[in-house]
């Protein structure tokens, strides 16, 4: 795992396409260089001059007031504060705002055949798309096993061991309205605090369903019944129904399942013949979204209880 994470790299190609980014300077070789931090570098202190504690690995962004600070100085000192930042380590530089090009920079670029774009817009917007871009790909990653779920616009891992029927839990929701997300093995991928959802490339929108086979979710349902991603809310787990097991009625979200280093608020549902688990399924999602907005149906009920006991006392 490790070692997967030190060899993750997106490459300059991947950026150019993914923003549509203007090419001004470099080789389609120039595009083969990598970017392995999920960070932009605003050079304001390195094109002053200050030389230490740079960071020339990441994607260099000059917006307005680089563009205005360098467009005031000297060809020559431009040229000797570009040098740092057309490192061999430096992947590419993208000039937001669509302004004039620098000629200086334009040259030693050349010279370097170092790639050199232009983005058509804001700066700010360039910063947050790209930096979230780059933290999905390069952010650490891994795989669970289970169903991953979008019901009512939440993400819904559901876990449980092998031929508990989350499979067959997962069909009948996508035939209620829900989305699958992935079936069988979930990659996840942790972007800053939050935890990203997929299916690995060979099972997209693919449900296995024991005694049919594989299903394809969207011929089967039209494309509404498959969403390509999106990010983990809680867990589900599915377990057998023990009467030995006492679970806590009055606060089942009490527990968590940690994903990459974050504790994500797992509800273990206890399942037994002849219950509508896709009911319950849903029961609890809205459940879930009603305290998110402060309305607890336990804590009500906890209230009353109170209430109830204090004026018995007091009647007593």
């Amino acid at each position: 795992m490790a070692n997967e994470e030190l060899n993750k790299r997106v490459y300059v190609r991947q950026i150019k396409e993914e923003f549509n980014l203007q090419q001004i300077v470099g080789s389609d070789n120039s595009l083969n260089r990598w970017v392995i931090a999920p960070d932009i570098n605003r050079p304001g202190l390195e094109l002053s001059g200050y030389l230490e504690s740079n960071d020339l690995k990441r994607v260099v962004v000059l917006g307005t007031k680089e563009y205005e600070y360098m467009s005031k100085l000297d060809p020559q000192i431009q040229r000797q504060r570009f040098e740092i930042i057309t490192d061999s380590y430096t992947p590419c530089i993208i000039m937001s705002e669509n302004f004039d090009e620098l000629e200086t920079l334009n040259s030693l670029c050349y010279e370097k055949d170092f790639p050199l774009f232009k983005y058509d817009g804001k700066t700010y917007q360039l910063i947050v798309d790209l930096v979230s871009f780059l933290s999905e790909k390069l952010g650490p990653t891994d795989n669970v096993y289970g169903v991953m779920m979008n019901i009512y616009g939440r993400g819904i891992m559901i876990t449980g061991k092998s031929g508990i029927g989350k499979s067959e839990l997962a069909l009948d929701l996508i035939n209620r309205g829900h989305m699958l997300v992935a079936d069988d093995r979930i990659d996840v991928t942790r972007v800053h605090n939050s935890i990203t959802c997929t299916a690995p490339s060979l099972l997209k929108r693919m449900l296995e369903i024991r005694g049919i086979g594989i299903v394809d979710v969207t011929r089967m349902f039209g494309a509404n019944a498959y969403l390509n991603k999106c990010p983990l809310d809680f867990v589900i787990k599915l377990v057998k129904y023990d009467e030995s097991i006492d679970t806590d009625r009055l606060n089942p979200l009490n527990d968590s399942m940690e994903i990459l280093g974050l504790e994500i608020p797992m509800l273990t549902i206890p399942i037994t013949e002849g219950k509508s688990l896709s009911v319950i399924i849903e029961a609890a999602v809205s459940t879930y979204l009603l305290n998110a907005l402060g309305f607890n149906s336990n804590e009500d009920f906890k209230r009353r209880y109170r209430e109830e006991l204090l004026q018995k006392g007091a009647k007593q």
